[in-house]
């Protein structure tokens, strides 16, 4: 039988000796392998921290120590070794598994929040409640990876956590990088901690010096220790750390399980809080994965014969932009980009090759980027921001204070807007038309095919002034043409004149024509094309219908439906207008087309509310 087959819990560890827990975790790589080939899900990471996880669930006691993942997508083989290998199938599919630790699935998965940098706060908030709780025989590990390090928010925790004796371990998973190579300072810093050659070979020769001697006392072996660390001290840069009166344990090979399980052990004696510095290799075990580390960071499929990823089958909305983008910055010198750690992800890597000098990846550090941004604008740039819809979110503040109130002329692209299905709640980008709408003087588009995303990124370099642009995850649609244009806006079907008018745009602009076509009564469809702000024209022509619909995926608290109702309450339009998107909740992992269903946001579903408020009228 299979060792991970005997892995129910974590103590079924620490019974394993040396050579099992080598097969063990070659049994583990292969697992991640065809299960992750199969589903799709973070796949690097994942093989990157197999022998460290092992040797984290050996020395320490989850769910009682409770292990924190930051970011979430590198808990895969947590997840193996606490009594889920047996479910690896259902990975990222509705009811099974979510892709990031998850407090429904199993008491060892303490927080659920996959965003980088916050993994220190959240071990300093339950640290500090053991302690005033009395409980001081409890460790806080935060797996952190050096990434996340380039997050403010972390060092805003380490600068707490070094005030008190907390007893919270930071083990430092270091592979040089988040989705692309890690950057800034910090980075720079690390980097020598893992190549100076000083350091590798004087700790060899101390090496070679501790293993030609006779068998020793204690005392002596001790004092070598001390020796070692003080030569450490000598070559390795450790000041970051030690001027926050932070303990610093390594740097070690995150690779061999011993070496690993010593540092951690030494962690765990020590009555404050220490950081563990582990070197460890992203896709380790899988060569394709350790050569292209971006492209293996995340997959779809993997074919099952070859490994290899599965070509998408399309143009995507990101390769769109790519190309949209490159274009335009061709003709204009003062187009620069920023991007959050997220250089490939967010279609930015061409921008990269074409104009090296003008783009800028800060690390994980949406705030900074975002402010960044607007003293480029201030300064005469015209910048582009690309990240994740959801991600946004981390820099509300400066959105709206430093880009809006200083009305900057920053464009930002927000990619995977919408749901985005199998990465689970906290990676929908599903609050950015709700947040977007609070800014004044903010234009916001959901571009429906790639000629308005032409049109609508040409329009936003030409403007002064705050502009998103939202489009999905996924494929790009073919071109959908207007039967009219009325002041801006793309007519797409034109009824008879006064039934049902259904406004929709971005990814709804297929499900609203489907329904259409399905619906008895005469339907048009209008694409508004800027849905923020509200036009007048818009509002003018919901007045000549008997029911007005809309359809977005954000929510309706705050999205294009409810300013469309307030403008028209505003105007003295009174026509019935109802609002379809998404539910004012956390959404489920799922498919992107099945939570889109579940919402009665797909054709059928659409087409049944509109009937049956069609119906409700003429009662």
């Amino acid at each position: 039988m299979p060792l991970l087959d005997l892995i129910k819990t974590p103590a079924d560890l620490r019974a394993l000796k040396p050579a099992e827990l080598a097969e063990l975790a070659t049994e583990i790589r292969r697992s991640l392998v065809t299960h992750v080939g199969r589903t799709g899900g973070h796949l690097g990471s994942n093989l990157g921290v197999v022998e460290l996880t092992i040797a984290l669930h050996r020395v320490f006691d989850s769910p009682k120590d409770p292990i924190i993942f930051d970011t979430g997508h590198q808990s895969y083989v947590h997840k193996m070794l606490t009594g889920r290998a047996d479910q690896f199938d259902t990975l990222r599919q509705a009811g099974g598994l979510s892709g990031y630790p998850s407090r429904a699935e199993s008491e060892h998965d303490w927080v659920e929040n996959s965003h980088a940098s916050t993994a220190l706060s959240w071990a300093e908030g339950i640290a500090r409640a053991f302690n005033l709780q009395g409980q001081r025989d409890r460790k806080v590990v935060a797996v952190v990876g050096d990434g996340s390090l380039t997050g403010g928010m972390a060092w805003e925790a380490l600068n707490n956590i070094a005030v008190d004796d907390l007893p919270i371990v930071i083990v430092v998973n270091d592979n040089g990088r988040s989705y692309q190579p890690t950057v800034g300072g910090l980075a720079k810093q690390f980097s020598g901690l893992r190549t100076d050659p000083r350091y590798e070979s004087t700790m060899r020769g101390i090496g070679h010096m501790v293993r030609r001697m006779p068998r020793v006392g204690e005392t002596a072996y001790t004092m070598l220790e001390a020796i070692r660390a003080g030569l450490k001290g000598l070559l390795v840069p450790q000041s970051m750390f030690s001027d926050l009166d932070i303990k610093y344990i390594g740097p070690f090979d995150g690779h061999d399980i011993k070496a690993t399980e010593k540092a951690l052990r030494q962690a765990k004696r020590y009555h404050g809080p220490v950081i563990v510095h582990a070197i460890t290799r992203k896709g380790c075990g899988m060569d394709a994965a350790e050569n292209d580390r971006e492209r293996f960071h995340a997959v779809d499929h993997l074919d099952e014969t070859t490994g290899e990823r599965l070509p998408a089958d399309s143009e995507t909305w990101t390769d769109a932009f790519s190309d949209e983008l490159v274009r335009l910055a061709a003709d204009r010198p003062n187009v620069v980009a920023l991007t959050a750690a997220m250089l490939g992800p967010t279609g930015l890597g061409a921008f990269a090759e074409r104009f090296p000098n003008r783009i800028f990846d800060v690390g994980i550090a949406e705030q900074h980027a975002v402010t960044a941004a607007a003293g480029m604008a201030v300064a005469g740039l015209h910048p582009v921001v690309a990240i994740y819809s959801a991600f946004l979110n981390r820099a509300f503040d400066q959105l709206i204070m430093d880009v809006g109130l200083h009305h900057a002329g920053v464009t930002f692209v927000l990619d995977r807007a919408g749901v985005t299905g199998a990465d689970g709640a906290s990676h929908n980008g599903q609050w950015d038309v709700a947040l977007a709408g609070l800014v004044p003087g903010l234009r916001l588009a959901a571009p429906r095919d790639r000629r308005r995303l032409r049109q609508a990124l040409t329009t936003a370099l030409d403007l002064d002034r705050p502009v998103v642009l939202r489009f999905a995850k996924g494929a790009i649609p073919d071109d959908q043409e207007p039967v009219e244009q009325i002041d801006g806006l793309d007519v797409l079907v034109r009824g008879d004149p006064g039934d049902v008018l259904l406004v929709a745009y971005g990814d709804m602009v297929p499900v609203a024509l489907a329904a259409a076509n399905q619906l008895p009564m005469s339907v048009s469809v209008v694409d508004p094309v800027w849905a923020l702000p509200v036009s007048e024209s818009l509002v003018k022509l919901a007045g000549e219908y008997r029911l007005v619909v809309s359809l977005e995926d954000d929510v309706v608290v705050g999205g294009l439906g409810q300013r469309l109702r307030l403008a028209m309450e505003q105007s003295g339009v009174d026509v019935p207008t109802r609002c379809l998107g998404l539910p004012d909740d956390y959404l489920p992992t799922g498919s992107r087309e099945q939570l889109l269903s579940d919402a009665g946001l797909d054709a059928v579903g659409v087409t049944s509310a509109v009937t049956a408020m069609w119906a409700s009228l003429a009662s």
